[in-house]
């Protein structure tokens, strides 16, 4: 974390100066609004939080409800929402306050008696070193919390404005603010009251049930397994074992997935409630606590469960549902227009809990949308950014309900069904970089390049998350993870993996930042006259060497920018390899150096070698505008 470059701060450095839209920031919801978002759900929050760090934004979020979240559904977070988290600033706060799953372990049938259950298997929960991020289980409430606090203290002190139902609205296409929105006030002194907002920008963040997806004509489709599941959240006393570990159990009478939960004494069980018929009229919906108790104590015989408390629970049937498209432009008026209006989240696809992707798949759809909003409303990118969202998430929804259909089928199945007995937990292993949140691959667009250079850095592949590892800072020789300290602050990182010469006018490192600091072409250029150097993108280097060896006076200039009012020296940005694990063998990064280009995302978006100045060029011109006027204020200039 980087603050005093504005002055001595005396108070908490997260607590970031107002800027912007921030400095004035009206109590009750303005008439006019640059970016309108529908619902205070996983997506809504991270899309707001993100846009909360461009100043010259107005953005509001709103919520039917009242105030805040007490108790959410969801509690899986996986590994990928962590690194996520780290770039919100709280992934440590959340990991001390949340229960890690470290294992899984499987229950089945015992041979001796098939009436009883045995533990049969464990799996490590991520063998494979996928991220050094754990898999955490905490209440969604308290993820939406940290975000809203993260928002308040940003630049543009955002909060949800609560109380707000959304009604309807028209993408009229005229004016500076081209969509009107219906809200009623379900609370307060004018509850039952409608009044209208006119946005540039919707986003509905609004769940399944989604008023703002019906409102641009998408219907969400496809098939119900008409199989039913009860879930509780309980605190119990057991004699099951395992009652802290995750597990899957398959007994006699059905199957729970077992989710322990933070604070060491609640825990979630997801109770299998059997084949429905589809004449029922969802009477299974109808099922009491009781019953899913007793159901729960069936299947874990000879062990029995003591329910003390209920927290929550719910019965729900199996469901896989994807819209066609994730913004208001229909297919025969693609390329005739840019979207106005956008769908994250549950509005856009619906799938069964027990894979816990559904939050975390939100929050990436939050995350893709956002920084895109605040690029194109800043005057940073063109509109044509925004046709890229439905393009990118909607493969990814699309390849999370595959998944989900399989993991639910199979802890649908009974013991005997199986064609091989280790098939559940075999699976759960083969699988895991699916459900840590590492498979999505972004093809190439106008934000991805091609892989014409990927064998320069196997290990960041073109499309994918930037996979962090271990490099020492030569400024202040502290060991950290290179890609924690990427901040959500709507920032490209370029990170130029140097050749294997030291700093030296004759190195193709030292080339290359000549190029970024004087070439009209360098993506530099288009940073606005009186920001940061760094506002937009934020360069670094990382050398072959021990930071012993490196001369941080003979570094490149670009490689330390002077920022803020006093311009200051950012030391932050000059890296070497640590000598316990190389980031260029860990990474497959060639010695003859490479340029990584990522994301604001933290997607990889295009790996070229270090003299590719006119490849670099050329990808970045199509996603830039001409150099604006400086904004109110540079986003880096709070963020950091």
């Amino acid at each position: 974390m980087q603050f005093h470059h504005h002055g001595y701060v005396s108070g908490d450095p997260r607590v970031q100066p107002a800027a912007g839209v921030g400095l004035n920031r009206p109590e009750e919801l303005p008439d006019e609004v640059d970016v309108l978002i529908v619902g205070t759900g996983p997506a809504g929050m991270l899309a707001a939080a993100q846009l909360s760090m461009f100043p010259s934004v107005t953005t509001r979020i709103i919520e039917r409800r009242p105030g805040r979240l007490a108790i959410g559904q969801a509690d899986g977070i996986q590994a990928r929402s962590v690194e996520t988290f780290q770039a919100f600033g709280f992934a440590e706060r959340i990991i001390a306050e949340a229960y890690r799953i470290t294992e899984m372990a499987f229950w089945k049938p015992d041979p001796a008696n098939h009436a009883n259950i045995i533990r049969t298997a464990r799996a490590v929960d991520d063998e494979m070193g996928i991220s050094e991020f754990p898999h955490l289980i905490v209440n969604q409430a308290r993820v939406l919390d940290y975000f809203a606090e993260y928002m308040a203290n940003a630049p543009t002190r955002m909060k949800p404005d609560y109380g707000y139902d959304f009604q309807g609205l028209t993408v009229t296409g005229e004016g500076n603010y081209p969509v009107t929105v219906t809200l009623r006030h379900t609370s307060g002194p004018d509850e039952g009251h409608d009044r209208v907002v006119r946005a540039k920008y919707v986003v509905g963040a609004d769940g399944a049930r989604s008023k703002v997806r019906q409102a641009i004509g998408c219907t969400l489709a496809g098939d119900q397994a008409n199989h039913a599941w009860g879930v509780m959240d309980v605190l119990a006393v057991t004699d099951f074992p395992d009652i802290r570990t995750k597990c899957a159990i398959q007994g006699a009478e059905g199957s729970i997935l077992l989710i322990p939960r933070e604070g060491g004494h609640l825990f979630r069980m997801y109770v299998d409630l059997g084949e429905v018929d589809p004449a029922s009229q969802h009477s299974v919906r109808e099922t009491t606590i009781e019953q899913i108790i007793a159901k729960a104590n069936a299947i874990l015989h000879p062990y029995t469960l003591d329910v003390r408390n209920v927290a929550w629970h719910s019965v729900y049937e199996v469901g896989h549902r994807l819209t066609d498209r994730f913004d208001d432009v229909l297919p025969a008026e693609r390329g005739t227009r840019t979207p106005r209006v956008f769908i994250t989240g549950d509005a856009c696809h619906t799938h069964s809990a027990k894979a816990g992707q559904g939050m975390n798949v939100s929050m990436q759809d939050g995350f893709n949308i956002a920084w895109k909003l605040g690029h194109v409303l800043e005057g940073r990118s063109p509109e044509s950014l925004l046709t890229t969202y439905s393009e990118e998430r909607q493969v990814v929804a699309k390849n999370l309900i595959d998944f989900d259909k399989e993991w639910s089928t199979m802890m649908a199945k009974k013991p005997e069904e199986f064609e091989h007995p280790s098939d559940l937990e075999d699976f759960y292993v083969q699988t895991a970089e699916f459900p840590a949140g590492f498979m999505t691959q972004y093809t190439p667009s106008l934000i991805v390049g091609t892989p014409d250079h990927q064998d320069l850095a196997t290990g960041f592949p073109v499309g994918k998350r930037f996979k962090s590892a271990p490099v020492v800072r030569v400024g202040d020789t502290n060991p950290l993870h290179l890609g924690h300290h990427a901040t959500a602050d709507g920032r490209w990182r370029i990170y130029v993996f140097a050749d294997p010469a030291l700093p030296s006018t004759s190195s193709a490192t030292d080339r290359l930042a000549d190029w970024f600091a004087k070439s009209p072409e360098s993506p530099l250029a288009a940073t606005p006259a009186g920001a940061d150097p760094d506002a937009w993108f934020d360069l670094k280097v990382i050398y072959q060497q021990p930071h012993t060896a490196v001369d941080i006076n003979a570094v490149p200039a670009v490689f330390k920018p002077l920022v803020g009012p006093f311009k200051l020296t950012d030391y932050e940005k000059v890296y070497a390899t640590d000598p316990k694990a190389d980031i260029f063998d860990l990474r497959g990064v060639d010695r003859s150096g490479a340029v990584v280009v990522v994301r604001p995302d933290q997607y990889v978006a295009n790996v070229l070698p270090l003299t590719a100045t006119t490849e670099l060029g050329a990808f970045f011109a199509p996603v830039l505008k001409a150099a604006p006027a400086a904004p109110r204020q540079a986003v880096s200039a709070a963020a950091r």
